[in-house]
């Protein structure tokens, strides 16, 4: 059975992120899929100190909640990250934890199928939403997209459940990631998986 893993970053347990990933988890439900909500957004999580000890250890060093998410993320197909808007970007404490999570596992993520939803008042959603993707576009993990970006706006829940184009859009998306992983499953009992090339480093620093 395909896992999704859903990470709120929000400080807000049951905020406008809350309740796009609810409607999401709803979907999920009904099509069997597994589904585990991780509240992240209320963590004290430090940024990344570039140490390169997870180089050697296969994981953080400050062993923390980035470690948790790791395991999590490891047995996941697909992954879902939600937050809320801070002047124009996703929350920084999520931001955090995700430089540490991707820099340091050392597992495979290539075909877990990642999706980006952002909460707004009113501005900075797409900004927010771009920020996100890349950490899937840099990591070989295939994007879902819905009918519209994957974007809920309001100040509270309750807003956000009245932003019925937005509820729609997460309702989309979860049924595209569900069909995206159960694609991608079957096509690498077929076919396996590409090659990634690995080795070739741009770096103009000692002249060459």
């Amino acid at each position: 059975m395909p896992k999704v893993l859903l990470l709120n970053g929000s400080p807000d347990a049951g905020g406008c992120v809350a309740a796009a990933l609810e409607e999401m988890v709803k979907v999920f439900n009904a099509e069997g899929i597994d589904t585990e909500v991780v509240h992240v957004g209320n963590k004290t999580v430090r940024g990344c100190m570039g140490c390169g000890a997870c180089g050697k250890l296969g994981k953080c060093v400050v062993d923390d909640v980035v470690n948790e998410i790791a395991a999590k993320f490891e047995a996941a197909d697909g992954l879902v990250l939600g937050s809320p808007v801070y002047y124009g970007s996703p929350n920084g404490t999520l931001l955090a934890l995700l430089d540490r999570l991707f820099f340091s596992s050392g597992f495979s993520k290539q075909f877990k199928v990642g999706a980006a939803v952002v909460s707004c008042r009113r501005g900075g959603n797409t900004a927010s939403f771009d920020v996100l993707n890349k950490y899937f576009t840099i990591s070989s993990m295939p994007v879902a997209s819905s009918t519209y970006w994957n974007q809920v706006h309001g100040f509270t829940a309750e807003d956000a459940r009245k932003d019925l184009e937005g509820m729609q859009t997460m309702r989309n998306l979860a049924r595209n990631m569900t069909f995206m992983m159960r694609a991608i499953a079957d096509a690498k009992a077929k076919y396996g998986v590409p090659e990634l090339e690995r080795g070739a480093f741009t770096c103009f620093a000692d002249g060459k």
